[in-house]
């Protein structure tokens, strides 16, 4: 692994290694930090970790199991590909999970939960003009929101769970695409929840969360060295 940015990768020792590991892992492989093929090595980020290497192969194993790393025997763990069967399977569950979501939360939404979101909309716009990682933390910011707000923490687990490679394409199209319409969708669902229209506010999350598949094909067009199977993107 030759990484010139592994230097700024630190973790708190009073806290649980094993997580921040991942985290750090998992971050540097959605922006492209470390990009598909390139071999990480446990020992040497145990090293740098100053941990066992214990933690770091708990990490790899999770990354793994995220689609994120591949583990080849013999040989060593690489940095996989982005996976579009993967990219649309995630966005598919994202769907069924967080539209019912919306339609739950309009219900009897509260002034302080609306103000929340909206000033997870102002933050958003701040940070369409250049930097990506807190775009998206926003946007994550957004959707956790309303999953806690409906008291769907095992459903917002499972979100967790496969969206992985979704983050990965997610960001790519932050440098494609312009991020105005994302924010204007995010508005039309905080609007929908205000005026408890449940249908409406189902209706906006679904459209919101389609906007990837208008994206997809040009993204793997562009960027088809990320692939492993950017020809089922450019044909769907």
């Amino acid at each position: 692994m030759d990484d010139p940015q592994l230097k700024d990768w630190e973790i708190s020792h009073d806290q649980a290694v094993g997580p921040q590991i991942h985290r750090i892992i998992r971050e540097r492989i959605v922006c492209t930090d470390l990009l598909p093929g390139v071999r990480l090595s446990e020992a040497e980020l145990a090293k740098h970790f100053n941990v066992s290497r214990q933690p770091v192969r708990e990490a790899f194993i999770k990354l793994a199991d995220q689609g994120l790393l591949e583990v080849r025997p013999q040989r060593g763990t690489y940095v996989r590909k982005i996976s579009v069967a993967a990219v649309l399977d995630a966005r598919f569950v994202r769907e069924a999970i967080e539209a019912d979501i919306a339609r739950f939360v309009a219900k009897e939404p509260d002034s302080d939960f609306i103000a929340r979101l909206e000033q997870l909309i102002v933050d958003q716009r701040k940070a369409m003009q250049g930097d990506a990682q807190w775009f998206l933390k926003l946007d994550h910011d957004f959707h956790r929101c309303l999953a806690e707000a409906a008291g769907k923490t095992y459903a917002w687990k499972v979100v967790e769970d496969v969206r992985a490679q979704l983050d990965r394409v997610r960001y790519l199209s932050y440098f494609q695409f312009p991020m105005d319409e994302i924010i204007e969708q995010h508005v039309r669902i905080v609007s929908a929840i205000a005026n408890r229209d449940c249908e409406a506010a189902s209706a906006a999350m679904r459209e919101h969360l389609r906007e990837i598949l208008h994206a997809l094909p040009d993204i793997a067009r562009s960027r088809s060295e990320l692939f492993d199977d950017a020809s089922s993107a450019l044909s769907s």
